[in-house]
Formats: structure tokens, C-alpha cells, sequence
């Protein structure tokens, strides 16, 4: 597949970011990324920059001195232009997450930038949801569309599951785009491409298969990876609904993972997105996969009357 021109990383950068990549799979680096919450809890545990390590560097996003990194490693960082200085210390401005078998680049903690990219434990519920759900009616799945894809990486897990389609990731974030298309080409795809769009108005034809990890959230700042808007941070999931009804192939499947804010038991975005799904006449089932993340939010004027925010993995199907 051809890669849409995304403007953010120049040639020599694009370069230096996949050396770095492939140097620290070599090297068998692994991180598993948690949630700020935690993040900020192991961060307030001293290392002293010269002690730094990999997992330090590129995963807990803590300050390091020249000499903690080998010259390879730095030498590709400072290529990529991936690092920072201050007051003689230095950090990455990227970090890199281990998930099923991929080695993944997103944005460094904390992730206060309007053009930061997510990556975190829901990513890894997502990732486990699309590799157990059943494959959808249609068959063989041809084209699949990934919305709001962030670091790519339920693109790469959709590409490796059906070889034989073709796999957008879409984003209205070209940063996001960028580092996606690193990850991409590190884990070797050959069937993956990012493409600049908003949900899927700058896209032709139908879908066998629609994927989205949207955000969920109500943010002050409206973040883009972040934000969801409309009803307790309902309103994208629901326009990603919306879109899936009208670009369905007969036979295909939105398989979205999202979070929902629930108020005295009640869950609106479900009684929404199933209304939406049975006027359309779509098939689907609705699980509650964790039902309590980002506890800390209730503590903001946007939560106030929540009992809890729920991850879940919706299923919608068309017929064939």
C-alpha cells in the first residue's frame, strides 16, 4: 500500500527513528506503559540520571546524563531529533511500549501537548479484544479501516490477523500519523498505510471491517487524543457509530472499544449507540470489559454526579 505524505518527520528523521527502533528490539528493550496515575507514583522514586537505563530513557520518561545511553542509541535520538537538553540533562521526547510482539513509539510522559499520542492500558485491553473476537460474516475481509489509530497499533495487529486486506489507519493528528507509520514499517506490515482523516469523511467506499479506540474522556484542555465530547465524553464513539452504519459493507463489522461514564446505574452511551444500531438494522452485543478506569476523574466538576467510567467492547454487525 502507499503511504499518504505526512509532513511531520523529515526523510533523515523517519531514518534515524526506525535505527532506533530496530536497535532497541536488538537489544530485547520491553516496557509495558500504565496509567499517569501510576506513572507519576514510580516517578516519584529517585534514579539518579547517570544510573538511568533503557526502561528509564524510553519508558518512564526520566532525565538521563550522555553517558547512561550508548553512542548508537544517542547518536540515533539525536538524528531523529527525539531528545531534549536541560540544565545538562537530557530526556526523550518519545517513549517506546512492548505490546503483543510490536515495538511501538508514542509520546513521552506527561503527555500535556494538544498533539500527544495515547498509548496505555486501554491500548492493551483493545489489542486483546480485536485478537479475541470472532472474525466478522464477511469473508474474506478485504479493507479494513482503523479510526483514530493513534500509534498504529490495532492497525499492525489487524494487518498480521488478515494478510490478505488492505489496512488504513486514520487520524486527524499528523503527529500521531507520523509515529504510526514508524511503527508500521518497524513491524514490517506490508499491508498497513496511514491516510489523514476526519472519522472517515476523507475516505471512499465501504468497509469490511471498522476498528476505533476513540477517546472517551471530558478534558478541559479538549485534547485531541482525549477528548471525546458531547454526553460525559460519548459524543466521538457515538459519531463513530453513526459512521460505521452508514460505510458498513454487507457482512462487515465495527469492533469499538470505548469508555462510558455511568450515573445512577445508567449508561447512556449504550442506550444511544444501540438505538442508533437497532434503527440501522445491525446485529450487536455490548460487554462491559473493566468497569472502573480513570477512577481519579470522578474527583473533576465533569464527573461529579458519575458512579464510575467502564471500559467496553462493542460488536455491530451487518448482515450479508
Amino acid at each position: 500500500m502507499t503511504t499518504h505524505d505526512i509532513p511531520t518527520l523529515q526523510p533523515i528523521q523517519q531514518q534515524a527513528l526506525l535505527a532506533l527502533g530496530g536497535a532497541l528490539r536488538a537489544r530485547k528493550y520491553q516496557f509495558t506503559t500504565v496509567t499517569p496515575a501510576t506513572q507519576a507514583r514510580v516517578l516519584a522514586r529517585p534514579v539518579a540520571p547517570q544510573m538511568a537505563s533503557l526502561r528509564d530513557i524510553f519508558g518512564w520518561s526520566r532525565p538521563f546524563t550522555a553517558d547512561a545511553v550508548d553512542a548508537e542509541l544517542l547518536a540515533c535520538m539525536r538524528a531523529a531529533d527525539v531528545v531534549a537538553e536541560h540544565d545538562g540533562l537530557l530526556r526523550s521526547t518519545v517513549r517506546v511500549s512492548t505490546l503483543a510482539g510490536e515495538w511501538l513509539f508514542h509520546s513521552a510522559y506527561p503527555t500535556t501537548q494538544a498533539d500527544a499520542v495515547f498509548f496505555g492500558p486501554d491500548t492493551a485491553r483493545f489489542v486483546r479484544a480485536m485478537e479475541q473476537t470472532p472474525v466478522p460474516a464477511r469473508d474474506p475481509v478485504r479493507r479494513i479501516v482503523d479510526i483514530g489509530c493513534g500509534s498504529g497499533v490495532a492497525a499492525i495487529t489487524l494487518a498480521r490477523r488478515f494478510p490478505q486486506s488492505d489496512v488504513l489507519a486514520v487520524d486527524i493528528n499528523d503527529r500521531a500519523l507520523a509515529l504510526a507509520d514508524i511503527n508500521i514499517r518497524l513491524a514490517g506490515v506490508n499491508n498497513a498505510a496511514v491516510h489523514h482523516s476526519n472519522l472517515l469523511n476523507q475516505l471512499d467506499g465501504v468497509f469490511d471491517l471498522i476498528v476505533a479506540n476513540p477517546p472517551y474522556l471530558l478534558d478541559a484542555t479538549e485534547r485531541a487524543y482525549r477528548h471525546g465530547g458531547g454526553e460525559l465524553g460519548a459524543g466521538l464513539s457515538l459519531q463513530i457509530v453513526q459512521a460505521a452504519i452508514n460505510r458498513l459493507a454487507s457482512g462487515g463489522a465495527l469492533w469499538l472499544y470505548t469508555g462510558v461514564a455511568v450515573t445512577d446505574g445508567d449508561d447512556p452511551f449504550f442506550r444511544h449507540a444501540t438505538a442508533l444500531l437497532d434503527e440501522a438494522g445491525l446485529r450487536w452485543t455490548y460487554e462491559e470489559i473493566d468497569p472502573d478506569v480513570f477512577g481519579e476523574e470522578l474527583e473533576t466538576p465533569a464527573y461529579a454526579g458519575a458512579d464510575r467510567i467502564a471500559a467496553v467492547w462493542l460488536v455491530a454487525s451487518r448482515d450479508a
